[in-house]
Protein backbone atom coordinates (compact mmCIF):
# COMPACT_ATOMS: atom_id res chain seq x y z
CA UNK A 1 0.00 0.00 0.00
CA UNK A 2 1.46 3.06 -1.42
CA UNK A 3 1.45 6.23 1.75
CA UNK A 4 0.03 9.64 0.38
CA UNK A 5 2.06 12.54 0.75
CA UNK A 6 -0.05 15.63 1.58
CA UNK A 7 1.56 18.77 0.77
CA UNK A 8 0.81 21.81 2.51
CA UNK A 9 0.96 25.34 1.34
CA UNK A 10 2.14 28.03 2.66
CA UNK A 11 -0.80 30.31 3.99
CA UNK A 12 0.16 33.34 1.47
CA UNK A 13 0.10 30.98 -1.93
CA UNK A 14 -3.43 29.69 -0.61
CA UNK A 15 -4.78 33.07 -0.11
CA UNK A 16 -3.39 34.44 -3.58
CA UNK A 17 -4.74 31.63 -5.49
CA UNK A 18 -8.11 32.31 -3.78
CA UNK A 19 -8.78 35.59 -4.83
CA UNK A 20 -6.93 34.89 -8.11
CA UNK A 21 -9.62 32.34 -8.31
CA UNK A 22 -12.58 34.51 -6.99
CA UNK A 23 -11.51 37.30 -9.39
CA UNK A 24 -12.43 35.94 -12.22
CA UNK A 25 -14.50 32.74 -11.88
CA UNK A 26 -18.15 34.35 -10.52
CA UNK A 27 -20.69 33.26 -13.24
CA UNK A 28 -22.52 35.96 -11.87
CA UNK A 29 -22.01 39.79 -11.79
CA UNK A 30 -20.01 42.44 -13.81
CA UNK A 31 -16.61 41.01 -14.13
CA UNK A 32 -17.68 37.78 -15.75
CA UNK A 33 -19.17 37.84 -19.29
CA UNK A 34 -19.95 34.37 -20.83
CA UNK A 35 -19.65 33.27 -24.33
CA UNK A 36 -24.14 33.10 -24.76
CA UNK A 37 -23.51 37.29 -24.75
CA UNK A 38 -21.89 37.35 -28.01
CA UNK A 39 -24.11 38.67 -30.61
CA UNK A 40 -23.16 36.77 -33.60
CA UNK A 41 -24.38 37.60 -37.21
CA UNK A 42 -26.00 34.95 -38.82
CA UNK A 43 -24.01 32.34 -41.08
CA UNK A 44 -21.20 32.21 -38.29
CA UNK A 45 -20.10 29.63 -36.21
CA UNK A 46 -17.22 30.35 -33.12
CA UNK A 47 -13.92 27.99 -34.01
CA UNK A 48 -11.83 28.98 -30.70
CA UNK A 49 -13.05 30.83 -27.55
CA UNK A 50 -10.74 31.33 -24.05
CA UNK A 51 -11.51 33.40 -21.36
CA UNK A 52 -8.90 35.71 -20.51
CA UNK A 53 -8.62 37.82 -16.78
CA UNK A 54 -6.60 40.47 -15.11
CA UNK A 55 -6.26 40.11 -12.18
CA UNK A 56 -4.64 43.61 -11.56
CA UNK A 57 -6.45 46.86 -10.09
CA UNK A 58 -8.84 46.83 -12.00
CA UNK A 59 -10.09 43.11 -11.79
CA UNK A 60 -12.28 41.92 -15.31
CA UNK A 61 -12.68 38.74 -16.95
CA UNK A 62 -13.22 38.85 -20.91
CA UNK A 63 -14.23 36.23 -23.58
CA UNK A 64 -12.19 36.23 -26.49
CA UNK A 65 -13.15 34.43 -29.93
CA UNK A 66 -12.41 33.20 -33.23
CA UNK A 67 -15.53 33.26 -35.28
CA UNK A 68 -15.82 31.84 -39.15
CA UNK A 69 -18.49 32.67 -41.71
CA UNK A 70 -18.05 30.58 -44.53
CA UNK A 71 -20.47 31.64 -47.20
CA UNK A 72 -19.09 35.39 -46.54
CA UNK A 73 -16.74 36.20 -49.48
CA UNK A 74 -14.34 38.36 -47.24
CA UNK A 75 -13.54 39.30 -43.46
CA UNK A 76 -14.53 42.32 -44.22
CA UNK A 77 -17.82 41.27 -45.60
CA UNK A 78 -18.00 39.24 -42.53
CA UNK A 79 -17.22 42.64 -40.70
CA UNK A 80 -19.61 44.44 -41.89
CA UNK A 81 -22.50 42.29 -41.18
CA UNK A 82 -21.40 42.00 -38.06
CA UNK A 83 -21.52 45.54 -37.82
CA UNK A 84 -25.03 45.84 -39.19
CA UNK A 85 -26.43 42.99 -36.84
CA UNK A 86 -25.03 45.11 -34.05
CA UNK A 87 -26.94 47.66 -35.31
CA UNK A 88 -29.96 46.30 -35.38
CA UNK A 89 -30.11 45.16 -31.54
CA UNK A 90 -29.39 48.73 -30.44
CA UNK A 91 -25.41 47.88 -29.70
CA UNK A 92 -23.78 51.55 -30.09
CA UNK A 93 -20.87 52.10 -32.16
CA UNK A 94 -17.91 52.98 -29.97
CA UNK A 95 -14.40 53.73 -30.16
CA UNK A 96 -11.72 51.13 -30.58
CA UNK A 97 -8.50 50.69 -28.99
CA UNK A 98 -6.97 50.76 -32.51
CA UNK A 99 -7.45 51.91 -36.20
CA UNK A 100 -7.69 48.54 -37.54
CA UNK A 101 -10.66 47.29 -34.63
CA UNK A 102 -14.39 48.15 -34.03
CA UNK A 103 -15.95 48.54 -31.03
CA UNK A 104 -19.72 48.56 -29.59
CA UNK A 105 -21.64 49.23 -26.83
CA UNK A 106 -24.70 46.84 -25.10
CA UNK A 107 -27.50 48.80 -24.67
CA UNK A 108 -27.19 49.99 -20.89
CA UNK A 109 -23.46 49.51 -21.91
CA UNK A 110 -22.95 46.45 -19.39
CA UNK A 111 -21.03 45.03 -22.26
CA UNK A 112 -18.63 45.84 -24.59
CA UNK A 113 -17.47 43.89 -27.96
CA UNK A 114 -14.23 45.08 -29.89
CA UNK A 115 -13.78 42.92 -33.33
CA UNK A 116 -11.58 43.06 -36.12
CA UNK A 117 -10.86 40.77 -39.46
CA UNK A 118 -8.54 37.76 -38.95
CA UNK A 119 -5.62 39.84 -40.85
CA UNK A 120 -5.87 42.78 -38.74
CA UNK A 121 -5.89 41.34 -35.46
CA UNK A 122 -2.75 39.27 -35.97
CA UNK A 123 -0.94 42.40 -37.45
CA UNK A 124 -1.89 44.58 -34.60
CA UNK A 125 -1.12 41.36 -32.39
CA UNK A 126 2.64 41.02 -33.93
CA UNK A 127 3.37 44.86 -33.36
CA UNK A 128 2.32 44.50 -30.12
CA UNK A 129 -0.58 46.70 -30.01
CA UNK A 130 -3.76 44.46 -28.77
CA UNK A 131 -3.43 41.58 -26.25
CA UNK A 132 -4.47 38.06 -27.20
CA UNK A 133 -4.34 34.50 -25.86
CA UNK A 134 -1.55 32.62 -27.98
CA UNK A 135 -4.20 30.03 -28.65
CA UNK A 136 -6.78 32.65 -30.15
CA UNK A 137 -3.47 34.05 -32.51
CA UNK A 138 -2.77 30.45 -33.41
CA UNK A 139 -6.58 30.13 -34.26
CA UNK A 140 -6.42 33.71 -35.97
CA UNK A 141 -3.50 31.88 -38.20
CA UNK A 142 -5.25 28.69 -38.73
CA UNK A 143 -8.12 30.66 -40.21
CA UNK A 144 -5.97 32.93 -42.43
CA UNK A 145 -4.42 29.45 -44.04
CA UNK A 146 -7.39 28.28 -44.75
CA UNK A 147 -8.37 31.43 -46.75
CA UNK A 148 -11.82 31.59 -44.19
CA UNK A 149 -13.29 34.85 -43.76
CA UNK A 150 -12.97 35.52 -39.81
CA UNK A 151 -13.23 37.85 -37.20
CA UNK A 152 -11.41 38.39 -33.83
CA UNK A 153 -14.10 39.45 -31.08
CA UNK A 154 -13.83 40.07 -27.51
CA UNK A 155 -16.34 40.54 -25.56
CA UNK A 156 -15.95 42.30 -21.90
CA UNK A 157 -17.94 44.13 -18.97
CA UNK A 158 -18.66 47.78 -20.20
CA UNK A 159 -18.00 50.96 -18.43
CA UNK A 160 -21.29 50.32 -16.20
Amino acid sequence: MKARILKIWPLPATIAIALGVAGCGQSTGSHSPNLAGVPLTGGTRVVFHVRRCDRGANPYCAIQLVVVGNHYRTSTALQASERRHLKALGWGMADADTGDEHGADSPGHTLRLTYATAALDLKDIDLGWVQRSPRIARSLSRTMFARSSALSLMLETGSS
